[in-house]
């Protein structure tokens, strides 16, 4: 392998980000104050120096909803002049009557290989960000992200273990669609009835063929870089789903909050250390490669 791909990052600037401006708001990676600014592509290309990393993946950072074209716009004129990132997940609303009209408008950026709607929900607030848990299981959600599949887009899926049942029915609905799971299935519940209840629902997922695994954001619950905690998350996610089903992701800046990009890449290199050459491939180049289109 001659270099790695990022398959999950974000650049931004503060006034886009409504969660980045006014009063200090929980977030589901606790104190954020360090990254209230902006971070720009410069800043991540400093970051990134002498990783290895020669792609990456920009994944949309929820502007207001009604300007997603403007971010998908921002990104692609970002890499027009800098020539990162190398793709773009965007954001279009599947909850609209019809989203091909959202589609259409994004169709106008040539980097944009996916789209991301965000439909994990917890009972717990400070998790929470659907409106409700089954929107796996909505017919006008299911008949809209069907449609991803006439653009050749893939689908950024982002669930918590307990709506992975109805996420893999979704999968199974439109098995044209390429589902890239965000941050391993978001493990937040530690406890041995938690991993179990995990594994459990990460295996019906890898049931579904289009359905694959992003290992990012582990460090999103427990707010650190935790080598035996990601050594876990990866062992288990490549026994479940496959090398070749698995990619790389940084979730940088937010785990910039308590590591550098450097001592993140030598904790995942840690963790694939058992695996062998191929899947090692697999996981920090070839999936992200193949499923983005890099």
């Amino acid at each position: 392998m001659t270099g790695i791909v990022d398959g999950h990052h974000h650049i931004w600037r503060q006034a886009d980000l409504p969660w980045l401006i006014g009063p200090m708001q929980p977030r589901i990676f606790g104190a954020y104050e360090p990254i209230r600014r902006d971070y720009p592509i410069e800043e991540y290309l400093e970051d990134l120096k002498d990783t290895g990393v020669t792609r990456s993946v920009y994944v949309q950072t929820n502007w207001a909803n009604d300007r997603f074209e403007d971010e998908a716009a921002w990104v692609q004129q970002t890499a027009d002049e800098h020539g990162w990132p190398h793709a773009i997940v965007a954001y279009a609303n599947f909850a609209a009557d019809d989203v091909r009209p959202q589609l259409d408008r994004l169709k106008r950026y040539p980097l944009v290989r996916g789209v991301r709607m965000q439909l994990h929900w917890h009972d717990n607030p400070l998790y929470r960000f659907a409106a409700r848990p089954d929107l796996c299981l909505d017919p006008m959600i299911r008949r809209n992200i069907g449609y991803l599949a006439d653009y050749g887009w893939s689908f950024d899926l982002q669930v918590f273990a307990p709506q992975m049942q109805d996420a893999a029915s979704l999968a199974e609905a439109c098995p044209e669609v390429t589902f890239i799971l965000q941050h391993a299935g978001m493990l937040e519940d530690l406890s041995p009835a938690g991993r179990t209840a995990w594994r459990v629902g990460m295996s019906r997922l890898a049931a579904c063929p289009n359905v694959y695994s992003k290992l990012s954001g582990l460090g999103t619950f427990i707010h650190r870089n935790a080598p035996a905690h990601i050594a876990a998350v990866v062992a288990d996610t490549v026994m479940i789903f496959g090398a070749e089903r698995c990619l790389f992701g940084s979730n940088f800046p937010i785990e910039k909050l308590w590591t550098s990009y450097r001592e993140l890449i030598a904790t995942f290199r840690t963790a694939a250390a058992p695996l062998s050459v191929g899947q090692h491939e697999a996981i920090f180049g070839a999936t992200a490669m193949r499923v983005y289109r890099l």
